[in-house]
């Protein structure tokens, strides 16, 4: 039944039988029995089909939260008896956001050093990628904005608190100021996140607040490329304190705060909302909460502080 499922969990996330197949390790008519074999087991069409993958039935929808469910449960369940034998052991899959992956090492490193036979797989995603990676089972936990959208049924670990900075040329037009206001900002040659990116719907609606529309000349989804851009002199850039305090910023570039309002936005560790976690997500929780300790109690400044 669980390879079953796991064909089902496949389809969903690939969206098309050949490649949830090869990503099964098996062939197409296999996976595609598989299904049907599931479907006559529960009695009910699971999967609307054609010449190719149209969908699933409302049936098949409910049957994959279930898989999801029963998949996830059954490998929590041999991780957690592996590591009886071996400790924690495997291979830690983490999502995030663009602009928190300078914050990253400072999980996976402490947690290396305690946990030498884990490997990671760390992943740039957008907030929305990250919520369906852990329902499909892509990943084992994410790192996000914890309180600005919804995030569906996980569990929640609060890290930092995260305010945010005018990037630009200290020989720029507002290179000389101490701090900015948001107004000010839209008045910029700007270089943003792309849209599907939160930290773009955020500075969004805070340039609307301030009376500007959110007008760049260049977009990106990733936080490099808008770095790079910046240092040209040529554009303008809002990324998070942390983002210029992990990462360093060149001489000439300055990171000024944004005012009227002064924002921040808490960004924390989401995994899937299991009882008990894996040997290894619970772990990085661990690792987490300590991080969030040395930050002091997930407040801006505090990450400086502990780079």
């Amino acid at each position: 039944m669980l390879d079953k499922l796991d064909f089902l969990l496949a389809l969903a996330q690939e969206r098309h039988f050949g490649r949830a197949a090869e990503a099964c390790g098996v062939t197409q008519p296999t996976l595609s029995a598989g299904v049907k074999q599931l479907e006559d087991a529960l009695g009910v069409r699971l999967v609307e089909r054609g010449s190719r993958f149209h969908g699933f039935t409302p049936e098949g929808e409910r049957a994959l939260e279930w898989a999801r469910r029963i998949v996830g449960d059954a490998r929590a369940m041999r991780q957690d008896i592996d590591a009886l034998k071996r400790g924690v052991v495997g291979h830690l899959r983490i999502a995030v956001i663009p602009t928190a992956l300078p914050m990253v090492s400072q999980l996976t490193t402490p947690y290396r050093a305690q946990h030498p036979d884990v490997r990671f797989t760390i992943v740039s995603s957008t907030s929305g990628e990250i919520g369906d990676a852990l329902d499909n089972l892509e990943v084992d936990a994410g790192i996000t904005y914890l309180d600005n959208e919804p995030l569906g049924r996980v569990s929640v670990t609060p890290i930092w608190r995260e305010g945010y900075r005018l990037i630009t040329s200290a020989d720029g037009a507002l290179g000389d100021r101490d701090v900015v206001t948001w107004r000010d900002v839209g008045r910029l040659p700007l270089c943003l996140l792309t849209p599907n990116m939160q930290n773009r719907r955020i500075v969004d609606t805070l340039l609307k607040d301030a009376g500007v529309a959110a007008a760049p000349t260049l977009e990106s989804n990733d936080t490099v490329v808008l770095l790079s851009h910046v240092r040209t002199g040529a554009w303008s850039s809002v990324l998070p304190q942390s983002f210029g305090e992990t990462m360093g910023l060149p001489p000439n570039i300055r990171s000024i705060p944004i005012v009227e309002p002064e924002v921040v936005h808490t960004v924390g560790l989401v995994a899937p909302h299991r009882d008990p976690q894996t040997p290894a997500t619970t772990a990085l929780v661990t690792i987490a909460k300590g991080l969030a300790a040395r930050l002091g109690a997930v407040t801006p400044g505090a990450i400086a502080a502990s780079i």
